[in-house]
Order: C-alpha cells, then sequence, then structure tokens
C-alpha cells in the first residue's frame, strides 16, 4: 500500500509542531493551541494534532 505524498512540506510540518510546543503554555490545553494555529498553517486541527502527536513519540524513543 503506497502513501500519497502529503500537502505540506516536513519544514511546514516542524514549524507547526514547534508552534504548538511553544505555544501550550499561553492556552488551556494542547488542543486548544493546536486549534489556534492549524488555521494558520491551512490544515486541519486533526492534522496537526497527528503532527504533534507523532513528534511527541519520536521524542520519547530518542531520550
Amino acid at each position: 500500500m503506497n502513501k500519497k505524498p502529503g500537502k505540506f512540506s516536513p519544514e511546514v510540518r516542524e514549524r507547526a509542531v514547534r508552534l504548538v510546543r511553544e505555544q501550550r503554555s499561553e492556552p488551556p490545553s494542547k488542543w486548544a493551541a493546536v486549534e489556534s494555529i492549524a488555521p494558520m498553517i491551512g490544515c486541519t486541527p486533526q492534522t496537526l494534532w497527528d503532527w504533534v502527536k507523532r513528534d511527541e513519540l519520536d521524542r520519547r524513543f530518542k531520550s
């Protein structure tokens, strides 16, 4: 099963995830940060949420 190429470049994904990590201290929740950043990137909140969760897993395994 082939995955189709993503609409967003790795750089855009990394930037979006970094913005969520940086903003998490301001909004009341991680989901609130995702919801506020997703429209700026041009993706759905669920897509950004998936990127953030993947980043968290990757960081856990790199530690």
